[in-house]
């Protein structure tokens, strides 16, 4: 038999990204949401379009950490000291690297910094050594608290779900996922969330999950690598997210969940009453409703 030379096959790149799991919200500021989400799934998908999916979810989350009507990065909630200490991490899917910062303050970009960590060999950090790396790295302190998170502190009010991440395919077939949070808000100092864990954020070569919601139900649940062993084992995308979710449910779970595989397959799940999500494959997008 003759030798043939076959390149590996290209993949339509996909990417998915999140803003949290909460209430409905208004229709006014469902638009809102629903117009920044576009811009900022649009400059990520060309990121994606030109580099790895580990890049392409990281971008993504950093330009949802930089807006402050998500609770991530700049305007991030405050505990109940009146502090903002942020939680982020990535996973390459293509060799299981998990990398995370814990409880970070004054750098406003904690996905960043989770990033630079996986050519470490410690890939996750909390508060003070988690600092002291992002320093060391080049990166510049500031204080990430905006008048908003202030003024909801003072009020003892808690944000909820609002955490943000993203999951992608790439032209070679690798996938990637990233996750970064305020946090809930008025936590307990020390509180660790799911976001810094692979309960919150998994990637494999099959599939990647993030995750959003109540961090303690996250964990408890192990929900992201739930959903990949699934699919690892067998399952459909979308069967493994409805199974998960249902089980959950039945828990009493708060959360949701973004999600795609290696076929290219994208699928959400929530237990609360919204999921504030966009995807985009090629010229096709679809918006949370």
């Amino acid at each position: 038999m003759p030798k043939t030379n076959r390149r590996p096959a290209k993949c339509s790149p996909l990417l998915i990204l999140h803003g949290g799991a909460g209430q409905i919200m208004p229709q006014g500021k469902k638009k809102r949401i629903q117009k920044k989400l576009r811009s900022i799934l649009d400059a990520a998908y060309e990121r994606l379009i030109s580099s790895t999916a580990l890049e392409a979810v990281t971008y993504a989350v950093f330009l949802l950490e930089n807006d402050p009507a998500f609770n991530a990065g700049t305007g991030a909630a405050l505990q109940r000291d009146g502090r903002s200490r942020l939680s982020a991490s990535v996973m390459n899917g293509s060799n299981l690297l998990f990398s995370g910062v814990v409880n970070l303050e004054n750098f406003k970009n904690p996905v960043l910094i989770a990033r630079k960590l996986q050519n470490e060999s410690a890939r996750v950090l909390s508060d003070k050594g988690a600092a002291l790396f992002a320093s060391r790295s080049g990166f510049k302190s500031r204080d990430t608290r905006t008048r908003a998170a202030i003024n909801d502190w003072k009020k003892k009010k808690k944000v909820g779900c609002d955490t943000v991440g993203a999951c992608a395919l790439d032209a070679s077939g690798h996938l990637a996922g990233a996750t970064s949070t305020g946090g809930r808000g008025m936590e307990h100092i020390g509180r660790v969330s799911d976001s810094c864990m692979p309960a919150g954020n998994y990637a494999t070569a099959e599939c990647a999950v993030s995750a959003t919601g109540y961090g303690e139900h996250i964990m408890s649940e192990a929900l992201s690598v739930r959903i990949v062993q699934r699919v690892a084992d067998g399952m459909h995308l979308e069967q493994a997210l409805v199974k998960t979710f249902i089980e959950v449910k039945a828990r009493g779970g708060l959360m949701g969940a973004i999600a795609v595989d290696k076929r290219g397959r994208v699928s959400t799940g929530c237990t609360t009453d919204s999921l504030v999500f966009a995807w985009r494959k090629g010229c096709r997008r679809k918006f949370f409703r």
